[in-house]
C-alpha cells in the first residue's frame, strides 16, 4: 500500500510564546498565547482556546476516569500575531 508523502515543514508567521488574535472559527475575536507549533501540519495550540472534551476510561493512573477539557490545534491561518504593546 502506498504511503502519503509528508509535506516539508514551512516557515510560519508565528512561534511559541507569541500573542495572537483568533480571526476565524468558533473562538473568533479571542486572544491567547501560543503553547506549541507544528510546522509540518501548519497547526498551533493556543493556551485556553479551542477546548474539546476528552472522555477518559478508568486506568491504573486515573482510577476514577472522567471528562477533561484539552486544547485542540487550529490552523495557523486562523490566527494573527498581535503586538504585545497594543494588547
Amino acid at each position: 500500500m502506498a504511503t502519503k508523502a509528508k509535506a516539508a515543514p514551512v516557515h510560519l508567521h508565528v512561534k511559541t510564546g507569541d500573542n495572537v488574535l483568533v480571526i476565524a472559527g468558533d473562538e473568533k475575536g479571542k486572544r491567547g498565547v501560543i503553547k506549541s507549533v507544528n510546522r509540518s501540519t501548519q497547526r498551533v495550540i493556543v493556551e485556553g482556546l479551542n477546548l474539546v472534551t476528552k472522555h477518559n476510561k478508568p486506568s491504573a493512573k486515573n482510577p476514577q476516569g472522567g471528562i477533561t477539557k484539552i486544547e485542540s490545534p487550529m490552523h495557523v491561518s486562523n490566527v494573527k500575531k498581535v503586538d504585545s504593546a497594543n494588547a
